[in-house]
């Protein structure tokens, strides 16, 4: 179940565990399988104590950058 979980793309309801922000990371425990999310800032901040402790790191920030696209009337 986990695979699956961590397969689909992060979308504007998954939201930061620490500040309730969009999340654009998720990761997902070694030792319980569990997940965590987090926004790009707060992922930042955690990656050093955290990533070690992963089975896997998901990380989308690089769609911060994305330009949303127009319609065109």
């Amino acid at each position: 179940m986990t695979t699956a979980v961590a397969d689909r793309t992060l979308n504007a309801a998954d939201r930061c565990d620490r500040c309730g922000a969009q999340a654009y990371v998720r990761v997902v425990l070694e030792s319980s399988g569990g997940e965590l999310l987090f926004c790009g800032h707060h992922a930042r901040a955690v990656e050093a104590t955290l990533r070690p402790m992963t089975s896997d790191w998901h990380d989308e920030t690089e769609r911060l950058n994305e330009k949303a696209a127009v319609p065109v009337d």
